[in-house]
């Protein structure tokens, strides 16, 4: 997991234009009749020194999209193809969205803010590039309960509606619209890769290793190993603990789709997810996932398949066994992740992979049999307390984490259940009533602090 990021000046830093010959094409924002400000993350903007714009100005370079000095001179809608549930789509790319800037955060991590709702691209296909402002309220929601529970996510940014009529299959219409802007580092998918081994340019694949592999570091790999085996380790690495965050946040992605899959392991993209009301594996957060591919217990499996579709594309450059040997970490990868992440919510500090893995396991077993969600259950046990039975053997030789957060005697631990999200939704659409989000986005802070820095990534 990369470090907390500290507030930061603004540093330009727009590096994908080594790349966007090939990479993407320019494109003009959407002329929007109106940009209302509704949603602007502060904190998230004082990361990359640019909180102190006036909200005159957010709104010129966020809903506008006025370049930001030194950066990008036309947005970027970037090209890509993808497996969708399964099935490889060539005719793919930022269809909704761009990426218009990019910029250096307290640490030096390179950071983009990109787009979703932002107008009509060369790769809209049959869509109108708009997004309904009831989807950028959920991705709001999504992204802070997300990092509240140490999920390595995409922030949103900022939400300005635009006054635009939308009429959607799946929401009352016509509905309002909007144009967001996310935070994240990097918005480089598997199906980046996937899109340069169909078209056969190892030239540009060489290149695009190169270029993930500066901007996004992580550990050396295996001694001698080649840049894509060495950028697949890390991917590897990422995945795992991608999913095992998933899992024990209780999250349901829904679309874990290649052309969703960020190879800096960091989660993004909010459509129809959900987070469990109980305990459940066949669990899915799509209504057209008529198979369950995405079932909530189905995740770790499906990134390790997503890594795999990298490594197939990286056969571009780089022979099988050098591959094959990152792709097979995966699965201890999983299971460390796992442990450390669930010792991480519990409160509890951890005693060893092997004692770990049966505390999961025991906490997998009491939600089965009492039918408690995942946010119940750890709230509950959370240092250890309370529990009889198999749990409680279990838990017994864990210490507890001390931690005099007031959140811990809240009578009850924040969710995000999808009831909630129509509560929060319903006063916005209504009467324009926007207390429920604010009040709801500064409780999720508040558990986010009582939870403290997740465990670092091993390796």
């Amino acid at each position: 997991m990369e470090p907390s990021p500290q507030a930061a000046i603004y540093r330009p830093a727009p590096r994908i234009l080594e790349l966007a010959e090939w990479l993407g094409d320019p494109v003009s924002p959407a002329p929007f009749p109106q940009t209302l400000l509704r949603f602007r993350n502060d904190l998230a903007a004082a990361e990359v020194g640019l909180a102190n714009f006036s909200d005159a100005e957010w709104v010129r370079h966020m809903g506008r999209f006025e370049p930001l000095e030194g950066n990008l001179p036309r947005p970027l809608a970037l090209r890509y193809h993808g497996h969708q549930f399964g099935s490889y789509n060539p005719d793919l790319g930022d269809g909704r969205g761009f990426l218009f800037a990019q910029m250096l955060d307290g640490n030096g991590r390179l950071m983009d803010l990109g787009t979703k709702g932002s107008g009509q691209t060369p790769w809209s296909r049959a869509g109108d590039g708009r997004l309904t402002l009831k989807g950028a309220v959920r991705e709001v929601l999504a992204t802070e309960m997300l990092g509240a529970l140490g999920v390595n996510t995409s922030r949103t940014f900022s939400v300005i509606e635009t006054g635009e009529a939308l009429w959607r299959g799946d929401e009352p219409s016509p509905t309002r619209s909007a144009v967001m802007v996310r935070l994240s580092h990097g918005h480089i998918r598997i199906g980046t890769f996937q899109r340069l081994a169909a078209l056969d340019a190892a030239d540009e694949m060489a290149q695009l290793i190169d270029y993930c592999l500066a901007n996004y570091p992580g550990p050396a790999g295996p001694e001698g190993a080649s840049p894509a085996a060495q950028l697949l380790h890390q991917v590897v690495e990422r995945m795992a603990d991608m999913a095992a965050s998933y899992m024990v946040a209780g999250f349901v992605h829904g679309v874990l789709n290649t052309d969703n899959m960020n190879i800096s392991g960091e989660s993004f993209d909010y459509g129809p997810w959900r987070w469990l009301p109980k305990w459940d594996g066949g669990f899915t957060a799509a209504y057209f996932d008529t198979a369950g591919r995405y079932a909530f217990g189905r995740q770790p499996g499906v990134m390790h398949w997503n890594c795999g579709q990298l490594a197939m594309a990286l056969r571009l450059v780089e022979e099988a066994p050098p591959l094959i040997e990152a792709l097979d970490r995966y699965a201890d990868l999983y299971q460390a992740a796992m442990a450390r992440r669930w010792c991480w919510r519990l409160g509890v500090e951890p005693r060893g992979i092997e004692e770990d893995t049966a505390l999961v396991g025991a906490g997998e077993h009491e939600m089965g049999q009492t039918g408690a969600g995942p946010d119940a259950f750890f709230f509950a046990h959370r240092g250890g307390r309370a529990g009889t039975g198999p749990l409680a053997d279990a838990l017994a030789p864990y210490r507890a984490i001390a931690s005099d957060h007031p959140y811990w005697n809240d009578p009850a631990p924040q969710s995000m259940l999808i009831d909630e999200v129509e509560a929060i939704w319903a006063p916005i659409a209504e009467s324009d009533d926007w207390t429920l989000l604010g009040s709801k986005v500064a409780a999720l802070r508040r558990m986010g602090e009582a939870h403290g820095a997740p465990p670092p990534r091993a390796g």
